[in-house]
């Protein structure tokens, strides 16, 4: 499996988990205080079971937000730099046009 489908399992396995215990909690029979104690606890013993799942999850996403933010920030500067070229070349298109005409006349 890649490290970007182990990542994505992972992802979705914790939030199916959440998904669940929060249903479990929120449709009991069971005072909201009391569910809400109960949910903190599940939350907490889920936690400090599964806590480097969730740190390597934490450090695997945030290196692909950087990594999607390095390609993008390269991708506008390439489009910036395209762009600057074309009117540099556009606005020396159009000096050699107004020097050539000038020399038209000089009969």
């Amino acid at each position: 499996m890649s490290r970007n489908n182990a990542f994505m399992f992972s992802m979705g396995l914790i939030a199916g988990v959440i998904g669940g215990i929060a249903a479990g909690v929120f449709f009991a029979p069971k005072s909201g205080e009391e569910s809400r104690k109960e949910l903190k606890d599940t939350v907490c013993d889920l936690y400090d079971k599964h806590a480097p799942q969730i740190i390597d999850a934490k450090k695997q996403a945030l290196e692909s937000i950087d990594l999607v933010k390095y390609k993008l920030e390269r991708q506008f500067r390439k489009m910036n730099n395209s762009l600057k070229s074309k009117k540099m070349a556009k606005a020396k298109e159009l000096e050699d046009s107004e020097n050539g005409n000038e020399h038209e006349f000089d009969y």
